[in-house]
């Protein structure tokens, strides 16, 4: 049998060496926290407000909306480390269980909003002409639209509750995600292996999922954590106008509302949540800035 040499081995004729397997998505973005120090920090942080989230019915023995008025306005003590609300309410608890609400709803609805914008994104780049032209014109409409405006006219037609704020962020949201997730997939689009997919007379989804989906993977992630944090404030900020959680619901942006007219004789009822919401959003911030240097991600000219 007659071998062609190569720099490394003899190789037999005919014979086609497989490629040198990839590294996995998780090893990957393993690798890239590991050598980024702003996503490590900043994924830190998020896992430690989560960690605290989960663990709140163990950090502390209070229940975070029951409240008792001889115990109002008091400071910050040995029985209640962070002083107590208006209420009676133990601060410490509810913003420790607030975290639940802020991680809860906030990763819902950042789901929802990155899984419709992905796919929609995808679909544009992938069939063109006339359904990429209608969809982007669709979404220029809304975008023209506050956001918070936009948030308001959502929940005052729908009322208020977890699953109308989750469609109201995906309303504000999925426009922006789009046009990010097209700009990643339009660059992928022309490649060889999705030429060869059509050529085997594979379908949209087929391809959507199998070619262009695990080539834009980093562009996602990246948008993910980058969406979260600006959907954090979003939900705080519907709470603190009154039309996001619903009263006793230990929510930071609530709490801010509730105390605010006492910050000067209990400061810390209103700057805990304040705290706890703020180091929230720069951990997001952080991995989302991180994760998009490691990866060489460019959100401005994916977007464009």
């Amino acid at each position: 049998m007659s071998t062609i040499k190569t720099p490394d081995a003899v190789v037999p004729a005919g014979r086609v060496e497989p490629p040198a397997a990839r590294p996995g998505f998780a090893a990957r973005t393993w690798r890239t926290v590991r050598s980024s120090r702003a996503a490590t920090i900043g994924l830190a942080i998020v896992a430690v407000h989560l960690l605290i989230a989960l663990l709140a019915p163990v950090l502390t023995s209070y229940e975070p909306t029951a409240g008792d008025a001889s115990q109002a306005l008091l400071g910050p003590g040995a029985d209640h480390w962070a002083g107590t609300d208006q209420y009676g309410r133990d601060v410490l608890a509810r913003v420790l269980y607030g975290g639940r609400y802020a991680l809860g709803v906030s990763v819902a609805a950042t789901l929802v909003t990155i899984a419709l914008g992905t796919v929609l994104g995808c679909a544009a780049a992938l069939r063109g002409g006339w359904l990429d032209d209608v969809l982007m014109r669709v979404l220029d409409a809304v975008l023209s639209i506050p956001s918070i405006l936009a948030l308001l006219v959502v929940v005052t037609a729908l009322g208020t509750g977890p699953a109308v704020i989750v469609l109201a962020i995906a309303v504000v949201y999925v426009p922006q995600v789009v046009r990010v997730v097209r700009g990643a997939a339009l660059a992928v689009v022309p490649a060889d292996y999705v030429t060869a997919a059509r050529a085997r007379g594979e379908g949209t989804w087929s391809i959507l999922w199998r070619e262009v989906l695990p080539n834009i993977t980093d562009v996602v992630c990246v948008e993910f954590a980058m969406r979260a944090s600006w959907v954090v404030l979003l939900i705080s900020s519907l709470s603190f106008l009154g039309f996001g959680a619903n009263p006793p619901t230990p929510d930071w942006g609530l709490m801010v509302a509730e105390n605010r007219t006492a910050i000067t004789v209990v400061p810390m009822a209103s700057l805990a949540p304040i705290i706890a919401l703020a180091t929230l959003v720069i951990g997001l911030n952080l991995a989302a800035d991180g994760l998009s240097k490691a990866w060489g991600v460019d959100r401005i000219r994916e977007a464009s």
